[in-house]
Formats: structure tokens, sequence, C-alpha cells
């Protein structure tokens, strides 16, 4: 199976996944919330905020065209971090660190 073809079943999952948590967020930022400089644009956006209008949305991207993906990904300790802050227990919360988990290294293995 092609790289896009496994990455696109993978961001499925984890959009699943980030449903199943409670953390799919419908509200869209504000447009300047994607202007942030910040890793994850932490200064403007929640973390599944990040994932789903940028990162899940950028890699989309890629796979729709068939495009170069980055050399590397490593955004599963953000989310880690972010669940161990919430302090609250999660549903499925394994399975989404998980699912992104294989997201990175579907990316970072391809380059």
């Amino acid at each position: 199976m092609h790289i896009h073809d496994q990455l696109q079943l993978a961001l499925d999952e984890l959009e699943v996944r980030l449903d199943a948590a409670g953390l799919w967020q419908l509200d869209i930022p504000e447009a300047s919330a994607f202007a942030s400089q910040e890793p994850f644009c932490i200064d403007t956006m929640s973390l599944p905020q990040w994932l789903r209008f940028v990162f899940i949305a950028r890699l989309q991207a890629l796979v729709d065209a068939r495009a170069a993906l980055p050399a590397k990904c490593d955004v599963a300790p953000a989310l880690e971090a972010y669940i161990a802050q919430e302090k609250r227990p999660m549903a499925g919360q394994a399975a989404l660190i998980g699912a992104l988990r294989h997201v990175d290294q579907l990316v970072t293995d391809h380059a």
C-alpha cells in the first residue's frame, strides 16, 4: 500500500479516536488564530483544535496532492502532555495516543 494511502487510513483513525475522546472540536478558530508563531498555535488554540484544523488538515492536503511528507513528525508527546494536564479520565485515551503515534511513525519512517 502506498504511503499516502496508509496515512489516509491513519488520519481517519485519528479522527475517530479524537471524536470518541470528546476532542473533535467543531468550532473553527478565528482566522487570526492560524497566524500564531508558537508551536501547536498554543497561544491561540487548544491542542484538539490545532490537531483538527492545522495538523490533520495539512497532512490531509499532502495526502490529497500525493505530495512529499515532512521529514519528521513527533506530535504524540504533546497530546500526552495535554491529557496529563487535563487531570480527568478520557475515553479511549490509550487508543487516541496510539493513533497519533501511528501517524507520527508513518510520516517519520517514510522520510
